[in-house]
């Protein structure tokens, strides 16, 4: 049985692997906003790109940090990955708006405004969603 510090350390290491695979799947989200702002208005364009680094967050996370996942039908953790994801969603799309068109033009903000409230605001629910995937997404015991 593992020691109190042994758990901590593999803990930590798991939310490190975590925010990796996050920092990962959130430059693929913002980089897939910029190329769809060239053909949607900013709200479509975000949503539409929450869903692309969506799908390389729950395939790196089950491969690289929640590993015992892979052991468990891969359908059951998509459908509970999304829904935690669709909180984050909002989330994410609540503190674009916020920061687009409250809070950086009350600053008097200018510098690439979109891309910078939306890269701030892909990365606010890292420890909500970590926990969200941990205790629910890929839940140990729903493995088996």
């Amino acid at each position: 049985m593992p020691s109190c510090a042994q758990r901590n350390i593999s803990a930590r290491a798991e939310f490190l692997r975590f925010v990796a695979v996050g920092g990962l799947a959130a430059s693929v989200n913002v980089g897939m906003r910029i190329v769809f702002s060239r053909v949607m208005v900013f709200e479509a364009a975000v949503v539409a790109a929450y869903g692309c680094g969506m799908v390389t967050a729950f395939l790196l996370n089950r491969w690289l940090v929640f590993t015992h996942a892979a052991r468990a039908p891969a359908g059951g953790q998509a459908w509970r990955f999304v829904l935690v994801n669709l909180v984050a969603l909002a989330q994410v799309w609540a503190v674009s708006e916020a920061l687009l068109r409250l809070i950086f033009p009350a600053l008097g903000y200018g510098f690439h405004p979109q891309t910078c409230a939306h890269a701030i605001a892909v990365a606010s629910p890292i420890v909500t969603s970590y926990f969200g995937h941990k205790h629910f997404s890929f839940a140990a015991k729903a493995v088996g």
